[in-house]
């Protein structure tokens, strides 16, 4: 079994709209640290200076958004209310919906903006199928080149309201991309909803998940070294936050290279 990295980092050094904040606390701040969480809440002086290198547990603290770096999106996080009840936070997601064969769609080349089903019937017409049930559909758009740098957030293609409709209504619950979003950059809709007039034109893609219960999974990495439109696994368990709307995951792809070869 070959294992494909899909994830990209979560890096305090890379450029985002939130910022991360790292923090580090050093193995040798971390005995000191302990010393004085013994002496203040169990009286008990200890001297670190006994340990290795005066060294014990290194500590990272992180301020970050759950959207940052790959992770998945739950149905709570477009909006308060749903047709179908009470949308799902991230920690009451079905486990078994993140770990399920992939099948790759291949969105390169495309304008910043979005594709429509029209252009994901083609697709799967040039790859020999449609999704089945549960599959995990990727989409490679080519954006993760611009991962960490400004351009990242603003050029890139996503899915208009039919073609999430479509791979819906195929029964797909998760929906993954290497670019920021499912939906077009935020420039993009904008000017497109001042042209036209048209609300439908803002976050269709998010607010499907207002009318059907699915997920997203975005910011993924490497999906150029899939071994195809199929052919793989892929394992994208989001991390168990309470209450949360998303939840960073670690994606990966599992290919099984005795049946692909």
């Amino acid at each position: 079994m070959r294992l494909i990295d899909l994830s990209t980092p979560v890096d305090a050094k890379q450029w985002e709209p939130n910022p991360v904040v790292h923090e580090v606390l050093t193995p040798a701040e971390g005995a000191v640290h302990m010393a004085e969480e013994m002496l203040a809440h169990e009286n008990v002086e200890f001297d670190p200076a006994v340990l290795p290198d005066g060294e014990l547990l290194s500590l990272d603290t992180l301020t970050l958004t759950t959207h940052t770096g790959t992770h998945v999106d739950a149905p709570s996080h477009y909006g308060s209310k749903a047709a179908y009840g009470t949308p799902k936070h991230i920690d009451e997601m079905p486990l078994e919906w993140f770990l399920r064969p992939g099948l790759l769609l291949d969105l390169t080349g495309r304008p910043t903006g979005t594709v429509d089903a029209a252009f994901l019937r083609r697709e799967f017409d040039r790859i020999g199928r449609a999704p089945e049930p549960l599959d995990i559909v990727l989409l490679r758009t080519g954006a993760d080149v611009l991962s960490g740098t400004p351009k990242y957030f603003s050029e890139f293609v996503g899915l208009d309201g039919s073609a999430t409709e479509l791979l819906l209504d195929l029964g797909v619950r998760v929906i993954g991309t290497d670019a920021f979003s499912l939906d077009a950059p935020f420039g993009h809709m904008i000017a497109e909803y001042r042209r036209t007039g048209a609300r439908e034109v803002l976050w269709p893609a998010h607010f499907a998940g207002r009318r059907r219960e699915y997920c997203q999974i975005e910011r993924l990495a490497n999906l150029d070294r899939l071994p195809g439109p199929t052919g793989f696994t892929v394992s994208c368990f989001p991390v168990k936050i309470a209450g949360a709307g998303a939840g960073w995951a670690r994606a990966v792809a599992l290919v099984d290279e005795q049946a692909s070869g």
